[in-house]
């Protein structure tokens, strides 16, 4: 089997180690890939970017089964025009994608089919937005609705943040076209869960739990970021909890999926907020989470291969998820400066850890010398019979890693 695999972060990485590990897999093209991706066993880097010569290039192969990981081609569209060719593609439609495309689209969803979410309004004008957070008092999240890489949340906690932040979102397009339209949301008191999933619009089977850690500084200080680290399973994210996801947000998903006839073929994340009472959804995804990704990929024991085939085929009844009996704890490298301005090109020095993968994100091989090439260089993911010994071994291994200005938080997973 050929795969096409689309992306070129640390998520990409993950999912060309895991997929490389799979029998039924000859080949794996990385469109357009890293440094990372280029030194995997089975894996080759190719430069195609536009759906277009995506297509062109699974057709000349041919590819068997085409994989994609970053969120703007899914709301691009490109699993649509990779039907209409008659190839097979892991991704949600451009109508399942709005999901994450659009949050006002999202909690539009979630009101419709009564799935557990804060309070919200959407607005496209900032006087209304403006008045609307003067009746309901701080603190309020105020969102992009748009694709903001993660960025685009902002939790204010006075009337002044408040009004700051829809001024940067709706009239000085901080965010762009993704700040047309803003959510504003209550603001919920909890810790946060990550649930990966993958549905085949009949079936959601869900994957193990995920913490990340969104804020740049430690103690969850600082900006938002697309995140600095994730430890699975989450160790706060109790069975009780797990009950109250599936039956107040995962089933109510699935359920207005099938209402709508929405051909969801991929995976959904939910972005979940639990607090002293209850679990709300904060968010959809409907691609692979990143770093959530790189630290559940070395958990799961089933081939992803069958995975992705069985949900294209809509057989994902008949998919039993496996999973070690371990824990991992994910580190994020990153740019000095991350996530406003920082610098590219610094060389990187790296020893090959032991008992910890590294997955590549912006890294590029210059001259035979692995350079920075993003705000979030690369990930060290360790698994261990505990938290703590995951924890342990990664934060071992990444005092392996050195380049100029590299940041990285110290308390994953504390």
């Amino acid at each position: 089997m050929k795969i096409l695999l689309i992306g070129s972060g640390g998520r990409e990485h993950a999912l060309a180690w895991k997929l490389a590990q799979s029998n039924q897999i000859e080949k794996i093209f990385v469109a357009p890939g890293n440094a990372g991706t280029a030194k995997e066993q089975k894996c080759e880097n190719t430069d195609q970017t536009t759906i277009p010569d995506l297509i062109t290039f699974a057709k000349n192969q041919p590819i068997n089964l085409t994989i994609v990981g970053p969120e703007a081609l899914l709301v691009e569209g490109i699993a649509d025009e990779f039907i209409k060719e008659g190839l097979r593609i892991f991704a949600p439609n451009k109508q399942a994608a709005k999901l994450e495309g659009s949050k006002s689209y999202a909690k539009e969803f979630m009101r419709r089919h009564g799935v557990k979410t804060a309070r919200h309004e959407s607005f496209t004008d900032f006087e209304s937005a403006k008045t609307y957070i003067a009746k309901t008092g701080t603190p309020v999240v105020v969102k992009a609705s748009g694709l903001a890489a993660g960025k685009g949340v902002i939790i204010c906690n006075t009337p002044q943040e408040a009004e700051t932040a829809l001024k940067n979102i709706l009239l000085d397009d901080q965010f762009g076209e993704a700040g047309s339209e803003v959510v504003i949301e209550e603001f919920l008191e909890g810790f946060e869960a990550s649930v990966l999933s993958i549905c085949d619009g009949e079936t959601i089977l869900p994957f193990i739990s995920a913490k990340d850690h969104k804020k740049i500084g430690e103690g969850e200080t600082g900006l938002n970021t697309g995140g600095m680290g994730v430890v699975a399973p989450n160790p706060q994210f109790s069975k009780k909890h797990y009950r109250n996801f599936v039956n107040d947000i995962l089933q109510p998903t699935l359920r207005g999926i099938q209402e709508e006839n929405i051909n969801f073929k991929g995976v959904i994340f939910f972005g979940l907020m639990v607090t002293d009472n209850d679990v709300f959804l904060l968010e959809y995804n409907v691609r692979f989470g990143d770093p959530e990704t790189q630290a559940v990929l070395p958990l799961l024991k089933t081939d992803l291969a069958d995975i992705c085939n069985a949900t294209i085929d809509q057989q994902l009844s008949g998919i039993e998820l496996g999973w070690k009996n371990e824990h991992s704890c994910c580190i994020v490298a990153a740019s000095e400066g991350y996530p406003q301005t920082y610098e590219k090109g610094k060389v990187i020095a790296v020893k090959e850890p032991e008992e910890a993968e590294l997955f590549f994100a912006g890294v590029k091989k210059e001259n035979g010398k692995l350079k920075t090439n993003g705000g979030r260089v690369l990930n060290v993911v360790a698994t261990g019979t505990d938290l703590a010994s995951a924890q342990q071994k990664a934060y071992k291994a990444i005092e392996m890693v050195s380049f100029e200005g590299m940041v990285f938080r110290k308390d994953i997973g504390n």
